[in-house]
This record gives structure tokens, sequence and C-alpha cells, in this order.
């Protein structure tokens, strides 16, 4: 668990909590008050403090989240009105728990008979040994450390960098790059290639080769965007063709509002990793005929490169060539064909534009949000992919398309 930065401040009659916590699991947030205790909890930040006077929980407590700068603020009243809380910037002493009371041996003990075997497998009896949440681990103040230039970058327009070295218990499994934070693009893509061809199974190719019902019958699936794009050829507005449910636009309405100033260069690795996450998510669409199941978020962050291996794209036969060489050695089914109908899938995705695509980006937030440690996927793609593609260029989205044809035919 992660101790997060946070101030204090208080007025005479609240304490307000700010909690930086840049990488939370928001949806699973819990706090908690009593007395003169502070919990926070938010994977896979935890915060305790012990307070120098009595807060309490009386309806007038509120907590608000901001997207943008990953900011939590806790309202809490204090139990006396005008009481002064002296200390509040002495960091240590407020993250140090809670003194224990010194135990106090009871004057009979009661010593169960050891013949008495009638508790034996009754699911009721206490244990000591549960996996409640240890409340009383301990705390270190976080410092922010400041990144050096020359470090490896990465995420959503190849912006970010040391995030994994923070969290790094709560990046395990979610990359297939080891240390992220001290392997440049270069050597990150040379591991990615030599772990691609260690994993290449000639036999499960072969198989999938001549023994394929399974696979026809998936090639034989026809996913709605075809039907889309035929109602958009005859006229039909797309906003009328695809449409947002109350679900989508309560999330569209909590996504930060931002604005990317990106040079060409950086738009166009945007534009060549949409292209990867895309064909990802479509193959697991086709394969799973729509139904999105506990496996998804792992077959889409394995098949994108981007999302496993955080790989940077410089043209469109970079792209195809990473995804068709993914979808040949990780995922249960590999077959050619396969890869060549869900390429066609995207290109059909890419003329239906921006609408389309951001719908498919906010399916994707949500599967990688149930997911274990996934979500974090979120924060270094895919929520900035769903605000940027908003504002990016139509005729772009076709221009790929179109180079996605010339590619496949």
């Amino acid at each position: 668990m992660l101790t997060p930065s946070f101030e204090l401040q208080q007025n005479k009659d609240f304490l307000t909590i700010i909690i930086k916590a840049p990488f939370a699991k928001v949806a699973e947030t819990e706090i908690f008050i009593e007395e003169n205790g502070f919990k926070f909890y938010s994977k896979p930040y935890f915060l305790r403090l012990t307070l120098p006077g009595n807060i309490v929980e009386d309806g007038r407590e509120k907590a608000d989240y901001d997207v943008e700068k990953g900011i939590f603020t806790v309202l809490v009243p204090k139990e006396t009105s005008g009481e002064h809380f002296e200390g509040l910037d002495m960091l240590t002493k407020l993250l140090a728990p809670q003194k224990k009371t010194k135990d106090v041996s009871p004057l009979i003990e009661v010593i169960n008979d050891d013949d008495d075997d009638s508790n034996i497998g009754n699911d009721n009896t206490d244990n000591d040994d549960g996996d409640d949440f240890d409340w009383c681990i301990e705390q270190e103040p976080y410092v922010e450390k400041q990144g050096l230039l020359d470090a490896p970058k990465y995420g959503f327009a190849n912006q970010k960098s040391g995030v994994f070295q923070r969290l790094q218990e709560e990046m395990v499994y979610v990359v297939d790059c080891p240390d992220p934070d001290q392997c440049n693009l270069t050597d990150r893509r040379k591991l990615r290639l030599d772990t691609e061809w260690e994993k290449f199974d000639e036999d499960h190719y072969l198989a999938d080769l001549f023994e394929d019902e399974n696979i026809q019958q998936i090639l034989n699936y026809k996913p709605r965007f075809y039907d889309e794009v035929k109602l958009l050829n005859i006229g039909q507005s797309v906003e009328k063709i695809i449409e947002f449910d109350d679900d989508e636009r309560d999330i569209l309405k909590k996504l930060p509002r931002k604005e990317y100033i990106l040079d060409s260069i950086e738009k166009s690795h945007v534009y060549l990793g949409l292209v990867d996450i895309i064909y990802a998510y479509t193959y697991n669409h086709r394969c799973t005929e729509g139904e999105n199941h506990c496996e998804s978020g792992w077959t889409i962050s394995k098949i994108s490169a981007t999302l496993s291996w955080l790989e940077v794209f410089t043209s469109i036969k970079e792209v195809i060539q990473c995804c068709y060489r993914r979808s040949l050695c990780y995922p249960l089914y590999r077959h050619w064909c396969l890869n060549d109908t869900v390429l066609h899938d995207v290109i059909q995705i890419l003329r239906l534009g921006r609408r389309c695509i951001l719908k498919i980006l906010l399916e994707i937030r949500s599967i990688m949000m149930d997911q274990e440690n996934r979500y974090l996927l979120n924060d270094l793609y895919i929520t900035d992919y769903c605000v940027w593609i908003q504002s990016s260029s139509a005729k772009k989205l076709q221009s790929l398309a179109q180079a996605l044809s010339k590619v496949m035919y």
C-alpha cells in the first residue's frame, strides 16, 4: 500500500484533508471517521491519521475527487466547534498509529474441553486469520520525486514517466515489460520481439489451421459495425446510428476536461496506438461474439502492445505486423484468416468515425475498471484517449481506414 501525499487545513468548524491520489481506484474508495482517527483507502493508496482532536460523522461531511488533478478533498466536521487542532503540519506524528491500550487479562479464563469437537467444521466459528484489511500497517510520508528529463516515457502521447517505480506492487502482471522506468523504447521493443518469438507455438497454430470449426464460426459472426456502416452509406446521420446510453453519458460527464497540445510526431504516435488498441478490442469482440467475459481485459491488454509493452509505433505497417504477431502468440484462437477479418472490422470502425470509437473506448475503460489492477491502464492510456478522440481529426481517421485497406488488399 502507498501512503499518498496529503495536507490538512482547518477552520473553526471543519477539518479539510487534501489527498493526492492520481492512480486511485475511485469507485472502491472507503473513508472512516471515528473520534480522533481518520482512515482513507482507495487502491493502491492507504492513509491513516491520528489527529490532535476529535472529528465526527454527522451528515455534514463530504468528499470530492478532482479527476484532472487526481486529488481527493475530504471535509470533516470537528466534534467541538471552534477547537483549534495543533500540529497539523507534523506529518510523521499524524501518520503514527494510535498507542495501543495495555491488555488486561481476564480474571477468569474459560478453556474449551479438548474432547468437545462440536465446533469442528463450523463455518461460524471465529477465525483470527481472516482476510480483513490491516489498518495498522506502517506508513511513511510520501515525498514527490523530481523526474529525470531523460527518463523513459510512456502512456498517452508518451507523456508519463515514473509511474511504475512508485506503483511497483500494483503493476505486477499489468504490463509485460519488466521495469519500464529503467527501460527505454528501443530496449522495450527488443524485449517484446524476443518474447514473442519465444511464445509462438507452431503446434497450436497448426492445430487451429486444420481443426478450425470454432474459428469458422467466429469468422461467420457479423459485428454490429457492418450494419452501421451500411446505414451510414445510405445517408443516415452517425448521431442516429450510434447513440450513447445513460451510463455512457454519465461517464462522459465525469471525464477530465483536458486540451492536448501535440506536435505532428506525437499525433502520429497517438493515432497508430489507437489502431493497435482498437484491433485488440475487435479481436476480443469477434471471438466472444460481442459478449465480454472475465478474460476480456487480459485479451485486450495482451494483444495490444501499446497496453502490454508501452509500445510506440511509427508506421501503419509496424502496427499491423505487431497486432498479427501477438494474435498468433497469445490468445486462444490463432489463425491468419481471423487476423485478416479482425483487421477488416477495424477498418469499418474507423469509417464510422469518432462517435463509434468513443463508444468502444468507453467499453474498454469499463472492462479494465472491473479487472484487478488493469484499471491502471485507464489512467495511463484509455481515459486520455476517451477525452482526446472527441476533438480528433475526422479526416485523419478516414485516412487511417484507407491506409489499412491498402495494406490489407
